[in-house]
């Protein structure tokens, strides 16, 4: 599944998530809500995507950013972002 990146070092998923008045907890509890799987988005994972410092990370799985952007009920591309191409693994041309 193709990877997305935070927007801002995870600036707008944090205010949005303070707006809300969402923990990392409480957001994940309500992707379970959604998700048809029943799985969500562990809390691990969102500090991990809203977090900053070490343990952060700028990528993810595209189903994790739409889980959150529609619990959030926020435009996914307000929040995250594609890779340039040439780091989603561009196709090769043939000589």
């Amino acid at each position: 599944m193709p990877k997305v990146l935070r927007k801002a070092h995870g600036q707008p998923l944090r205010d949005e998530m303070r707006r809300q008045g969402l923990s990392g907890p409480g957001l994940a509890a309500r992707t379970k809500e959604i998700d048809p799987t029943g799985r969500g988005v562990s809390a691990a994972t969102i500090g991990r995507i809203a977090g900053r410092g070490s343990t952060a990370r700028e990528r993810c799985e595209l189903s994790t950013a739409w889980l959150i952007a529609e619990v959030l009920n926020a435009r996914m591309h307000d929040l995250f972002s594609l890779p340039p191409p040439a780091a989603a693994g561009a196709e090769k041309t043939r000589a």
